[in-house]
């Protein structure tokens, strides 16, 4: 019923693919039984053997030893049983090996079917081993194909598929089949018999990674990144520190000519990124923040919140197209920032005199 070649295909799998033929085989005497019991009654009782070595499959009946059959499906009488095995008594369990006629092509069917079952729930378990260690970390992609927006790509030894849904995809950014991409491994998704690795191309992981690959200092841990904040394709600022003044963490981030940071920019499709220099002073932060817009002064206004004034002529700078800028630095700080050119912080603070001085004459 199953052919010399089916046992030679598991021994291939088994090299191939590195799957257990034990598995398979488990797999397949089980199924068998299920089939049977469908092909011939429910209530038969069946337990099928294969043997790899002699490459062998053989069906067992068990029926349980009564002194008067009546679910024969199941049951033997003691008197027939004895015609079998002549010491064997009531509450025995006989095992006769049979050959089951027409279930030829059941046999084929159901053997194809748990092959490519086992096949599919050993990739997906290769997919979880492989993967959860990984999430986190920056990988090399080969764009496969695009559906309904979703970009299907390669990634790993065992070339793993993974999906760069359209919320992780950069707004502009172009994907050609056969494209090379660094992708941030998001998560690997275990549904029942699938498994999926979501990757991303705008998580601020991504940006980490690639900062991490680029600059050794980052990876010796001598310059710290303490945050990141980022609007994919547009803008992304880094806030960097080093504990060791002999060390110039900006300088490191950028490279000599510029060529650390230029090759991030580079993979990044153009995105501007910002490095800025950590402070634990809040509001020398919130200046640095602001970058590349130079900043006058920063005024604490409330707890959390800050006022920093800048030059009349670096006003919509500071502030960025679309107040990009500025929400990056809030974000970026955790601080709410109220962006005043000098002029308007002048007029205010005129204001405030004068009320201040109105309020005096009324009280006297």
């Amino acid at each position: 019923m199953i052919s010399q070649e089916f046992f030679m295909a598991l021994e291939d799998l088994e090299r191939q693919k590195g799957i257990s033929q034990s598995d398979f085989i488990s797999a397949l005497e089980n199924a068998l039984e299920i089939a049977y019991r469908k092909f011939a009654g429910d209530a038969t009782s069946v337990t099928v053997k294969m043997d790899p070595e002699k490459r062998t499959v053989k069906f067992y009946s068990n029926l349980n030893v009564v002194e008067e059959a009546v679910e024969y499906e199941k049951e033997i009488s003691l008197e027939e049983a004895k015609k079998i095995k002549k010491n064997i008594k009531v509450g025995d369990v006989l095992v006769t090996e049979f050959v089951p006629k027409e279930f030829s092509r059941i046999v084929a069917q159901t053997a194809k079917q748990v092959i490519m079952q086992k096949l599919h729930e050993i990739e997906r378990n290769n997919t979880v081993s492989e993967f959860e260690d990984k999430e986190g970390e920056l990988m090399v992609a080969t764009v496969r194909r695009i559906e309904a927006g979703s970009v299907f790509v390669e990634i790993g030894s065992n070339q793993i598929e993974g999906v760069l849904l359209p919320r992780d995809q950069v707004p502009g950014e172009k994907y050609e089949i056969n494209q090379r991409k660094n992708v941030f491994v998001k998560k690997v998704k275990n549904f029942g018999r699938q498994a999926q690795v979501l990757v991303s191309r705008t998580s601020n992981g991504l940006v980490r990674r690639l900062f991490e690959n680029e600059v050794p200092e980052i990876k010796q841990g001598v310059v710290v990144i303490k945050g990141i904040e980022r609007e994919p394709g547009q803008r992304t600022k880094i806030a960097i520190y080093s504990e060791d003044p002999s060390v110039d963490a900006i300088g490191a981030c950028i490279g000599n000519k510029g060529a650390r940071i230029n090759a991030i920019v580079s993979e990044l499709g153009g995105e501007k990124i910002d490095v800025i220099l950590w402070s634990e002073n809040p509001l020398e932060f919130i200046a640095k923040a602001l970058s590349p817009a130079e900043v006058i002064k920063v005024i604490e206004l409330d707890e959390k919140s800050a006022r920093a004034i800048v030059p009349d002529n670096k006003l919509s700078l500071a502030i960025g197209r679309n107040g990009q800028n500025a929400r990056l630095a809030v974000k970026l700080t955790g601080w709410k920032i109220d962006v005043k050119s000098e002029k308007d912080a002048m007029a205010d603070l005129d204001d405030e005199i004068e009320k201040a001085t109105a309020e005096l004459e009324e009280n006297e």
